[in-house]
């Protein structure tokens, strides 16, 4: 078995109801108006709560007050909702707040990180302004973000990567691409070679200590998102060995059985962490999916779906409808497979997901007396879910749109 069934739960039978999700939509987005606080932002939630700090102001893109900005606005332009406010006209007291969040957590060298720095901040300011003073600034981010150690999404490279993507993406300056491109050669240069697994792969140093991860938060696979979507910046050569190097690490890393498929976290990992069999976004099976969801051609198609396979297989996730360990995350997959082949079945899975996680969403907020405030650990995460599954649409928030 390729997932720890305790880590899961039984899908209820509950069938697609659109308008019951674009209810769903409009309670989250209507919570988390009502319990914005100018100064403190939104509640921490006891999940996300760290030891007895209950005083903390939660502020990253990741899981604090800057995802839930960029997800409220995110859907208002999307046309899912109304906004009561313009949660971005502050963003520099948003900024300045992050700023003292990553030193209260001795992360004063970390301001440029995609997920909890500062840089998706400026991203949502230049957005709205695209002035010379934004755009220097986050140029100077992303280009001293080139070498970190951690070579992950979340704090290192392959995340300032994506932003430098999305920034050519938006302004077509040569710039960007100039950084992509000097970025994606330094990430090239530091890959290494096992020979025992027969691949390429990198070594993180993060959180004090050295890994070797594969998925789509900390390790390789998350790299190929920027990559695939940015081959066009990069030169023929260049990108068809990028191709090979991912596909060639997905293939040999692969754990395959009976027509399913799953990866563990870390390539050189211990074997307490494979037997945690986790299949969620940020470890497993749906990562892999999602962050490959535009690889080119059709040779890793075949581990695509038995991955997706595994997913509805385990069906969804204890810890909640949220994107990286949760049903939304896993119910991505589906969304991108549907996209990849035109199957109704992946769709309809996807759906399936939707539902379950809607009540889940019910269920938690019954039990805490709040909904969880975060783009990727919470309900604003969970609701451009469903809003993609109303459209029948695979957008990944922050990663395939910004």
């Amino acid at each position: 078995m390729l997932h720890d069934p305790a880590r899961h739960e039984t899908l209820t039978p509950s069938a697609w109801d659109e308008a019951r999700a674009r209810r769903a939509i409009h309670d989250i987005v209507a919570d988390t108006e009502a319990r914005f606080d100018a100064k403190r932002w939104w509640p921490v939630h006891p999940l996300d709560q760290e030891g007895d700090d209950t005083g903390v102001v939660e502020t990253p893109m990741y899981h604090g007050a800057a995802g839930v900005v960029w997800a409220l606005h995110y859907l208002q332009d999307a046309g899912a909702v109304r906004l009561a406010r313009d949660y971005l006209a502050d963003w520099e007291h948003l900024l300045a707040a992050n700023g003292e969040w990553l030193a209260s957590q001795g992360l004063e060298k970390e301001h440029a990180s995609f997920l909890m720095g500062d840089t998706p901040i400026r991203m949502m300011a230049f957005a709205r302004a695209p002035d010379a003073g934004h755009a220097a600034a986050l140029h100077a981010l992303i280009a001293g973000n080139a070498g970190h150690p951690a070579r992950e999404l979340m704090w290192g490279a392959p995340g300032t990567l994506l932003a430098a993507l999305f920034l050519h993406e938006r302004s077509g300056g040569d710039a960007w691409a100039e950084l992509f491109r000097a970025t994606a050669a330094t990430l090239w240069q530091q890959r290494e070679w096992s020979e025992q697994h027969g691949c390429a792969y990198w070594t993180q140093e993060l959180y004090g200590s050295r890994s070797t991860y594969l998925d789509a938060v900390h390790g390789l696979v998350a790299a190929a998102v920027p990559l695939i979507r940015g081959r066009h910046l990069l030169g023929e050569e260049e990108w068809d060995e990028w191709r090979r190097c991912i596909a060639n690490t997905v293939r040999r890393t692969a754990t395959v059985e009976n027509g399913q498929a799953n990866w563990r976290p870390q390539l050189f990992g211990t074997q307490r962490e494979a037997d945690k069999k986790l299949l969620q976004f940020c470890h497993g099976a749906p990562g892999f999916v999602i962050c490959l969801a535009g690889f080119p051609g059709d040779e890793l198609d075949d581990l695509l779906a038995a991955a997706g396979e595994a997913t509805w297989t385990a069906g969804p996730l204890a810890k909640g409808s949220n994107l990286c360990h949760g049903t939304g995350g896993n119910g991505y997959t589906f969304l991108v497979l549907y996209r990849r082949t035109g199957d109704p079945r992946w769709l309809e899975r996807a759906r399936a997901f939707a539902m379950h996680g809607t009540e889940q969403v019910e269920r938690d907020v019954a039990r805490y007396g709040q909904g969880r405030y975060s783009l990727w650990t919470g309900d604003p995460g969970f609701a451009i879910y469903l809003w993609d599954c109303i459209r029948a649409q695979a957008a990944f928030p922050t990663l395939d749109v910004f």
